[in-house]
């Protein structure tokens, strides 16, 4: 079964109903079932099978009804950030070789590329303006091995890795989550981020898939998404941590009684921000997960099964989680080692980049992260390979230290990174981004290091930095902050 299979039968069950809302539109069953099956047919006709149709858009119904499209037409979307520099999209565009480009963008015209420029924001207008036939040309059902989507890591040196999925690694995680969230077509789900981001993307689909009313946004405000779960009686919502701290300033003192779920991706959620959370959503469940681009769903935490502060949660559903070392053996509860998992939602491949940190054994895979399950089955994580540093023969993993720091009232984020040092190998370098009108001296940060880690994992050398890096997913940009500070170039105070 393709992703968009079960669209057609929401059509003819609840054809009036509303099903996608962007902006002040809306698009019933159907007329979304039947706008998708326009533009499939135009997509089988245009390209040949097993060609990729790259589309480059910002996030709105053509975005959202092509890659659809694609997928029922059973040809791979290939969803580019509409953010990247030109240079950066031609490499791309070149390593993929795509059967069509859409794009907003009118440099990219020619060689049979379609450029929308007004028709971006218009359910109505998106299969006329590509010359979709009025007329409905079927598609028939793809396999559900086939590939149908390309999607993109948020790189910050180089070029973003490109991942390829079948559909069956999607619907298995739609089966898998409603055992989590039991989310159904009674639920309205609103996906703020970009469609360029997989959570929101993922969120779109399936909230289509199991009958929800979906609601999309051109860009995140906080405002907004307030307005849209008051307005539009909103049970579930998908952010990432930053985005909920965001909402929760621009609700101010307002309590969103008609939400159930709020989740969390991309980023451990702050303790601090879980009571103002469920002061904002009264009667919801906060729950987060952990994964990756490549394996999907991973772990799962939610506020009310008792997962200890610094793990990552349990096992999600169909997913199971161990841990290895590089050889591939099994270690017991506690010991350290890679994070593996196998479950149905893992990816099929690259269509472009390279992953020098992704291991496979058997039907398992790690993408590279450190951990442990505690004796009750919880992951902790306590970093990433590629980022481990040696000082003094002992294995540092920088994250360790920068969540230690990061729950400083003064710090709002850090980075630590290893220096060449003649006697220790390496030495631990810590960049602290302060929060506004905060101050904060060395000592005082040692000492705060001090009460949770032991000495060798505590930096003597600490600056801040006034300008900080992020990547277009919004994490710490470790690789500019490294770059930064050894060409001098980054604006930095010793502290």
């Amino acid at each position: 079964m393709s992703i968009t299979a079960p669209l057609s039968h929401h059509a003819a069950r609840t054809p009036d109903r509303v099903a996608l809302v962007f902006e002040e539109q809306r698009i019933s069953w159907r007329h979304l079932n039947h706008e998708i099956n326009r533009l499939a047919g135009f997509i089988v006709a245009a390209t040949p099978q097993g060609g990729g149709v790259a589309l480059h858009l910002p996030t709105g119904p053509a975005l959202a009804l092509l890659f659809l499209a694609a997928a029922r037409a059973g040809r791979e979307a290939q969803v580019l950030d509409p953010d990247w520099p030109p240079e950066m999209t031609r490499a791309i565009l070149a390593q993929l070789s795509p059967a069509l480009l859409v794009s907003f963008d009118a440099q990219f015209a020619g060689n049979g590329a379609i450029i929308l420029a007004d028709a971006l924001s218009s359910f109505a207008h998106v299969a006329s303006a590509v010359g979709a036939s009025v007329d409905v040309i079927p598609a028939s059902e793809p396999d559900d091995l086939a590939p149908f989507y390309v999607g993109f890591t948020s790189g910050s040196t180089g070029l973003p890795k490109g991942y390829r999925r079948h559909h069956r690694s999607w619907t298995e995680s739609f089966r898998h989550d409603v055992n989590e969230f039991g989310i159904t077509a009674e639920d309205v789900i609103v996906a703020p981020g970009t469609l360029t981001h997989s959570l929101f993307l993922y969120a779109l689909v399936h909230g289509l898939n199991v009958g929800a009313r979906v609601i999309i946004c051109r860009k995140f405000r906080p405002d907004t998404v307030v307005r849209l779960i008051e307005g539009e009686g909103a049970t579930v919502l998908y952010a990432v941590p930053t985005q909920f701290q965001m909402i929760v300033k621009a609700a101010g003192s307002a309590s969103l009684a008609s939400m159930r779920w709020a989740l969390s991706s991309g980023a451990k959620l702050p303790a601090e921000q879980r009571q103002p959370l469920q002061r904002l959503f009264p009667n919801a469940r906060i729950a987060e997960f952990y994964g990756a681009s490549e394996t999907s769903f991973m772990t799962v935490a939610k506020a009310d099964e008792g997962s200890p502060e610094t793990s990552v949660g349990r096992a999600f559903s169909g997913a199971v989680v161990t841990i290895r070392d590089r050889a591939g053996r099994s270690l017991r509860a506690g010991k350290t080692g890679y994070v593996f998992v196998e479950s149905p939602f893992l990816f099929m491949n690259y269509a472009c980049g390279e992953a020098s940190d992704l291991l496979r054994q058997g039907g398992a895979m790690s993408v590279g992260d450190i951990g442990f399950l505690d004796p009750e089955g919880f992951l902790h994580l306590v970093g990433r390979a590629s980022r481990k540093i040696v000082t003094s023969g002992k294995n540092v993993y920088p994250e360790e230290i920068e969540r230690v720091l990061e729950r400083h009232p003064a710090i709002a984020a850090a980075a630590v990174l290893g220096a060449p040092d003649a006697s220790r190998g390496e030495r631990l370098i810590a960049l602290v981004h302060t929060r506004l009108d905060a101050t904060v001296a060395a000592p005082e940060l040692i000492a705060h290091l001090r009460a949770a880690l032991p000495l060798y994992k505590v930096p003597r050398v600490y600056a801040s930095v006034s300008e900080w890096p992020l990547t277009r997913s919004g994490k710490t940009d470790f690789d500019r902050l490294r770059q930064a500070w050894t060409t001098g170039t980054i604006a930095r105070r010793s502290l």
